[in-house]
């Protein structure tokens, strides 16, 4: 690392914050791809692509969502979104529901079966995330979730060149 703010909670100057940003950009890259990689390994245990397993996360943290709901949270085309439903719902994860706010688009809800795939999943990260060693305190993991979050906001809002 190469900030000189030592944790005194002091705000970082711009220049030197874009600096720091640029090396949780350069960390939050290669941790997706690998992520990503580990998800589709275990495709063939637990038969769920990444985008299904998305689909169902999204679904197992905020209820039933309609399609463009599921597109706008993942920031993904609607049409891609709409597949990843289609194939949970050949598989009886997920499925179709009236939607008393709008009829035309229906809201998609876990089914029993999609509620114990995810919920599988998540037992078995849990278990691989219990390994992850350092040390680190419930404040490091705010911290972190607190600049991926800022960051997040800034790039949903901006027209970033």
């Amino acid at each position: 690392m190469t900030g000189t703010d030592t944790g005194t909670g002091t705000p970082l100057p711009p220049d030197e914050l874009a600096d720091r940003l640029t090396e949780v950009f350069a960390l939050v890259g290669p941790l997706y791809r690998r992520v990503y990689r580990k998800v589709e390994q275990a495709e063939p245990i637990e038969g769920l692509s990444v985008g299904v397993r998305a689909v169902l996360d999204l679904l197992r943290r905020h209820g039933p969502m309609t399609v463009p709901q599921l597109g706008r949270a993942q920031t993904l085309s609607r049409q891609f979104v709409q597949r990843m439903v289609n194939d949970a719902a050949a598989r009886h994860l997920v499925e179709a529901i009236p939607n008393p706010a709008h009829q035309r688009s229906s809201l998609i809800r876990l089914t029993a079966d999609g509620l114990a795939a995810i919920t599988a999943v998540h037992t078995r990260e849990h278990a691989a995330l219990r390994q992850v060693s350092g040390n680190l305190t419930g404040a490091d993991v705010d911290a972190c979730v607190r600049v991926l979050t800022r960051m997040l906001a800034f790039f949903d809002e901006a027209d970033v060149p």
